[in-house]
């Protein structure tokens, strides 16, 4: 049955990020997939033709030259253990896992300097991972620390494009377990005093999430906080600016929120989880003015979407672009380049391993507003926007 649900809208605003190439491939340790949270993924091969280098420093794996391979980063939120289950119908694999000696795994993995954590390299293996139940194929679950990255190889035969599902695991000390989901900021100096409250809830759950929080607005208080929750006094009204982003969710950016000082308030903010099936909203995409040109600190956006395609690759998408016309219904100036915002981000996703007749583009123009009479700026982008749908 078809499925068409609303994933997320990407909002628009103002120069080109330099075009990618499939260097940034998830086929290479540059454009590796970031995992953030337990769930379960589908993966696939990218079918390349090309064998590779990359492990040419590490007698172990001299007879690992396959460069059909699949990049996954994941960094440990807590103490605790990471154990995972890796199967295909139809092809086999054989996997790696790196630790980086300072940080920076990809200039450290060509030159020898990455350790080497597990590695399965049995021959014609269709099922395997880090698992409690050790044999040939299944390696003992690894522990890691608090902010300690690990990058996970699979390697596939040249030229397979097979799907492989991936059961991912990460299990927290039981001693750190409770502080996993739930941290209070009180910048309160006066209980009785009006208070501002920002919570952020897991929307699908309502439990609480810890996220990063930028705020903007609120002088002495401006800053990155990490927490679940955090209360302020408030000594007069004024307009604050939150950013909010937490692993394994999308962003929620720049909400411009009027603050009161006469009465206790409460923002919450509810995060959506990344995965198939689910409502979703990212940061901005920004473009340049009545162009289709993105402005250059937009990679980090339009990479959570391709991370959630690559993790899910049974999924298929329509790019859906909007644009913003005062007083017009719908020009065909404007037509063309919500056409064209759409088509540069599937441009992006395909440079960067996402195959093509996975991606439809669309173009809406000034049809589709989400604000009829736009009367706030935060309306007005709310209508130049990119939207996902799932089908």
């Amino acid at each position: 049955m078809t499925r068409t649900i609303s994933l997320l809208y990407l909002l628009l605003a103002t120069q080109l990020i330099a075009a990618q190439s499939n260097g940034n491939s998830y086929s290479k340790c540059l454009g590796s997939l970031n995992i953030f949270e337990t769930d379960d993924y589908k993966l696939k091969f990218q079918g390349i033709k090309k064998e590779s280098s990359v492990f040419s420093s590490y007698p172990a794996l001299s007879t690992v030259n396959s460069g059909n391979q699949l990049w996954i980063s994941y960094i440990a939120p807590l103490n605790g253990t990471v154990s995972f289950q890796l199967s295909s119908e139809s092809s086999s694999f054989k996997f790696v896992i790196f630790q980086p000696f300072l940080s920076d795994a990809c200039e450290e993995i060509p030159e020898g300097m990455a350790e080497i954590k597990r590695m399965m390299l049995a021959e014609n293996c269709t099922s395997g991972g880090l698992n409690e139940a050790v044999n040939a194929t299944n390696l003992y679950p690894m522990h890691v620390t608090t902010g300690q990255s690990i990058y996970v190889v699979i390697i596939g035969e040249l030229e397979d494009e097979s799907e492989l599902n991936l059961s991912f695991v990460f299990t927290p000390d039981l001693e750190e377990s409770n502080d996993l989901n739930e941290k209070e900021l009180d910048f309160r100096n006066d209980e009785f005093a009006p208070t501002f409250k920002i919570s952020v809830r897991n929307a699908e759950t309502n439990k609480p999430v810890i996220a990063n929080l930028t705020i903007d607005g609120l002088k002495g208080l401006n800053g990155l906080y990490k927490g679940s929750d955090v209360l302020y006094n408030v000594a007069k009204n004024f307009k604050m600016n939150v950013k909010c982003e937490a692993e394994g969710f999308f962003f929620i950016d720049s909400l411009e929120i009027p603050v009161n000082c006469m009465a206790n308030q409460e923002l919450v903010l509810k995060l959506e989880p990344v995965r198939s099936g689910k409502t979703m909203q990212i940061e901005e995409i920004e473009f340049t003015p009545g162009t289709s040109e993105f402005v250059p600190n937009g990679e980090g956006k339009l990479r959570r979407l391709r991370d959630f395609l690559a993790l899910n690759s049974d999924i298929n998408i329509e790019i859906q672009g909007h644009v913003f016309e005062p007083g017009s219904n719908n020009s065909h100036a404007g037509q063309k380049i919500s056409e064209a915002r759409a088509k540069r981000v599937m441009k992006y996703l395909v440079e960067n391993g996402i195959e093509r007749h996975r991606l439809t583009a669309v173009g809406y123009g000034n049809t589709r507003p989400i604000y009829a009479e736009p009367k706030r700026s935060y309306e007005e982008q709310a209508n130049r926007r990119v939207e996902i749908v799932v089908l």
